[in-house]
């Protein structure tokens, strides 16, 4: 065995997926058409004891059309923020059933999941744990057996894996899938309260995966260099849903928690985290009183008592991400004021061109994703102090809007989520159809051998 798949081995005993994920607010889950998987008191190294309650929700049928279900383990909630993976496997829930299962919520109840249908069509499934089984040697063993349920009650069978999280090799590993796929949105390493088995993890991960996508260009480039072995690794930087976006435009009417806030407006939308530098958003709102900052979205991991509080900085919690456009309609300017850190390394914000479909200017930090392409192809201001910051939103508030407009629409003519998934799906395609030869060659190759040992038997005469 080599040394990191003997450390992973060893590691994947105490891997724990905690805080560097989404938290979830269970009553706030979107739970309609339900089954309850109910794991039972009894648990050993070799079974899980497992119960069945149906709610209104029934198996659903595989794909007429043939295609393998996809199963994707995620440190994100899929009711948290609709990011990433929400754009993707949306897409492909058309065309293939899709299995969306989260790191566990730990509480005081009996190990159980909730699984949930949504109306793409995309089947959910949250693992509730009591908080004793935590960093119990078991937890790993109760998530395979619920893991397993959910494959023997959805009757999966062709299937590839799609993982988010490395930790959830931990009790997946068991799988056999037609194919793995990592879709490695973040360096995750470097986000606050990162498991220690993740790196760990990771390099397994890699080992066993067929395709690699990246969230980003320069994440795509610290991939390749730390896997140089891997020959199936390829960048799919953030995308952008052009006409959701560019509704920001036209739109007039104003939400009742914004539409009394002074101009000028300054907006950021996001998770409000370690990935925010809050000591430069109160240096800009001190520095300038006259400008009002609007800051949406949820606050995680990080003390909301930290964060800057001034008359002119409004805090006005998430918002769904159909009503992101209206807001973005009444800014001046879009803000991403990331802090410089190993959290932002090599983040590319979703973000950035969604501020450029609305019309919006963007003064942005150094980010390495976005000063490459959009800083060094004059769509976004770059700064890093207060001083150069303030003087940047000062030149976006005095751009020619007009020519602005022109230049983004011609950028973002160029992507869409729509292809990035289809090149996606083009590439998982190839390797299961390579995969199918190989074992229509090995059948025939072991038909072959068997016709050949019956024929040497007549010969012989044994």
């Amino acid at each position: 065995m080599n040394n990191s798949k003997s450390n992973y081995v060893e590691m994947k005993r105490n891997a724990k997926q905690e805080s560097y994920g989404s938290h979830i607010d269970a009553s706030k889950s979107n739970i309609a058409k339900e089954v309850i998987l109910k794991i039972g008191s009894a648990v050993t190294s070799t079974s899980v004891r497992s119960n069945l309650l149906h709610q209104n929700f029934n198996a659903a049928e595989p794909s007429p059309t043939g295609a393998s279900d996809l199963i994707c383990f995620s440190h994100l909630r899929w009711d948290f923020v609709y990011q990433r993976p929400q754009h993707l496997l949306n897409r492909f829930a058309q065309q293939r059933r899709v299995f969306f299962i989260e790191e566990p919520v730990y509480d005081g109840g009996l190990p159980r999941a909730h699984v949930s249908k949504r109306d793409s069509g995309v089947v959910v499934m949250v693992p509730w744990l009591p908080e004793s089984l935590r960093d119990h040697p078991t937890r790993d063993t109760v998530l395979q057996g619920l893991v397993d349920r959910l494959f023997a009650d959805q009757k999966i069978k062709d299937y590839f894996l799609w993982y988010y999280t490395p930790i959830a090799m931990s009790f997946s590993d068991h799988l056999k899938p037609q194919a793995v796929v990592y879709d490695c949105m973040d360096e995750l390493s470097g986000f606050k309260g990162a498991p220690p088995a993740l790196g760990f993890c990771e390099a397994e991960l890699f080992r066993r995966a067929d395709l690699v996508f990246t969230g980003g260009q320069s994440l795509y480039e610290a991939k390749r260099k730390q896997h140089p072995k891997h020959q199936n690794i390829h960048a799919f930087p953030s995308s952008i849903d052009v006409p959701h976006f560019a509704q920001a435009r036209s739109i007039t009417e104003e939400f009742a928690d914004q539409k009394e806030i002074p101009h000028p407006r300054l907006g950021f939308f996001g998770v409000i985290d370690e990935r925010l530098d809050i000591k430069l958003v109160d240096a800009v709102a001190q520095l300038r009183p006259d400008w009002h900052l609007v800051m949406i979205g949820p606050v995680v991991k990080i003390d909301p008592d930290d964060l800057p509080r001034r008359a002119n900085i409004h805090y006005l919690g998430g918002k769904d991400y159909k009503e992101l456009p209206s807001y973005l309609a009444g800014w001046d300017v879009a803000l991403l004021p990331f802090a410089r850190n190993e959290s932002t390394r090599f983040i590319s914000p979703t973000k950035t061109p969604e501020y450029l479909a609305a019309g919006c200017p963007v003064v942005s930090t150094s980010i390495q994703d976005v000063v490459r392409p959009y800083g060094k192809g004059g769509l976004v201001h770059i700064a890093d102090t207060p001083a150069e910051f303030v003087a940047a939103i000062e030149a976006a508030l005095n751009e020619d809007e007009e020519s602005r407009i022109v230049q983004v629409d011609a950028f973002l003519a160029q992507t869409s989520w729509d292809r990035t998934w289809g090149r996606m799906a083009e590439l998982i395609e190839d390797v299961l159809e390579t995969k199918r030869d190989s074992s229509r060659l090995m059948a025939a190759q072991g038909r072959a051998v068997s016709a050949a040992n019956v024929a040497s038997c007549f010969v012989t005469g044994d």
